[in-house]
């Protein structure tokens, strides 16, 4: 199977000439990092000076989000740029119970297109978009895939899918393994284009084990939590997950200083896009939870049960903190040093940005629904919508079918699972989402809620959505 894909996206391949303007690109993504997670974003508790140096070089982009707060329909996004209701994917792909379900074979991704163009391809990390061979990363435009078809694997020792197929433990760290193999795929491939996306597992549960040198300067540290004060908070259960997430960020800050010392001696830094961004955002005990869409609250006392298809220990949602993912491009002599891009992209739009950048034409025949970030990359003055239409039917642990449209000042979110369950936020005054105002008689609320809504409706029924 993986050997007949590889044949075809080679033979492909050597059919087009490659121009030698193409830039390489190097797609970092890691899995449940906070908004704020990068020290560069402006937390100063973690220890991320490579990441940094992205973010200082190129550009910050302060407004990217992910269009589901949840891993696997995240990932379709990625890499197909489509929303996960389209796709049949609308929650984490459960490898037991959920064996058969993935990422649409006949789908056309980016990967795909850019080996059309003389890339060659690898992804070394976490896949999520299903686990029988159909479904297989090769079938989708990689030519090398090494790590895990499933969701998760310990941060050390994992067993993993090696090049050849072999499933097998990997003895060390799995940031670690990633990253050798990252490095082993540039020094092969430095002669020609390549686009290889790192895969990050971590900072994804669990934490711990990391190498020592990323545990000591967290070991022992009372960190500073957000708000300490929220009602039956487990105050000490979130400093000691903040200490180990602290931890984690820090093992993948390493690796990325590893792959860009590495394109820096090889003199591929000038001609390599590196781009670093995350699945989706995080919570770090901010709303009394932990976790992200399919939050968990960590509380020594839960609420009531509200409503029938959520259990009190659980609070899905649509907040920022969940869909903003820390995010930024470094793209030598087109973006300039300290960029800071203001507006709203989301997951949706690497797929284009990607061919854009790498001057490879989308198929008309190929439906996505991001948009081209590269004139916002470049600095240029463009019109630009900054609505966000967000969406999450969860199905393990709770049931919902949330649908939300935010803008840069009003975020609205209706649960089609749980009539009457619904927020709305002013985000101009109350960025941190603490106040709902869906009961709000304010006629300026009432309007809002009218027009949002509306919006909701005309993007379900041009998806299809089935929760309608």
């Amino acid at each position: 199977m993986k050997k007949a894909a590889i044949l075809f996206l080679t033979a492909v391949a050597l059919c087009r000439p490659a121009s030698a303007a193409r830039p390489n690109i190097v797609f970092i993504f890691t899995d449940d990092q906070a908004p704020f997670a990068v020290a560069a974003a402006g937390d100063k508790r973690f220890i991320t000076p490579n990441i940094d140096r992205i973010f200082r070089e190129g550009a910050h982009l302060t407004n990217s989000f992910v269009t589901t707060p949840v891993c696997s329909p995240s990932r379709v996004g990625l890499i197909a740029s489509r929303y996960g209701t389209e796709m049949g994917i609308t929650d984490w792909i459960n490898p037991g119970s959920e064996s058969t379900l993935g990422l649409a074979p006949q789908t056309t991704t980016w990967p795909q297109l850019l080996a059309r163009a003389g890339y060659r391809n690898a992804l070394f990390g976490k896949w999520h978009l299903g686990t029988e061979d159909k479904y297989h990363p090769t079938q989708f435009g990689y030519h090398e895939f090494l790590g895990i078809r499933t969701g998760g694997c310990p941060p050390k020792n994992p067993v993993l899918e090696l090049l050849d197929g072999q499933v097998k433990k990997v003895e060390g760290f799995t940031c670690d393994i990633f990253t050798d193999h990252t490095l082993q795929f540039i020094r092969e491939n430095r002669q020609r284009p390549f686009a290889v996306s790192l895969h990050f597992r971590a900072p994804h549960a669990p934490w711990l084990p990391v190498r020592d040198e990323d545990w000591e300067p967290f070991k022992d540290l009372d960190p500073e939590i957000p708000n300490p004060d929220y009602p039956n908070l487990n105050v000490a259960q979130v400093k000691k997950r903040t200490r180990e997430y602290l931890a984690a960020v820090k093992s993948i800050d390493r690796n990325v200083g590893r792959v860009l010392g590495l394109l820096d001696e090889l003199e591929l830094s000038a001609n390599t896009i590196v781009i670093f961004t995350s699945d989706h955002g995080y919570n770090l005990g901010e709303h009394g939870v932990w976790y992200k869409g399919n939050a968990i609250r960590i509380l020594t006392k839960n609420p009531p049960q509200e409503w029938k298809n959520i259990p009190p220990n659980r609070r899905p949602n649509l907040w920022d903190t969940s869909l903003r993912v820390p995010t930024a491009v470094r793209w030598p002599e087109v973006i300039k040093p300290g960029t800071n891009v203001t507006h709203t992209v989301s997951n949706l739009d690497w797929y284009p940005t990607l061919l854009a950048m790498a001057g490879v034409d989308l198929p008309p025949e190929v439906t996505i629904r991001g948009r081209d970030i590269t004139p916002l990359l470049r600095g240029d003055s463009v019109d630009w919508d900054d609505d966000l239409y967000v969406e999450y039917s969860m199905h393990h642990g709770a049931t919902t079918h949330m649908r939300g449209y935010r803008t840069p000042q009003w975020k609205l979110m209706r649960d089609f699972a749980s009539p009457g369950r619904a927020e709305l936020y002013d985000l101009e005054n109350d960025p941190d989402e603490r106040t709902n105002l869906i009961e709000s008689d304010d006629p300026v609320h009432v309007r809002i809620r009218k027009e949002l809504d509306g919006k909701i409706l005309k993007q379900m029924q041009a998806l299809g959505d089935p929760a309608l």
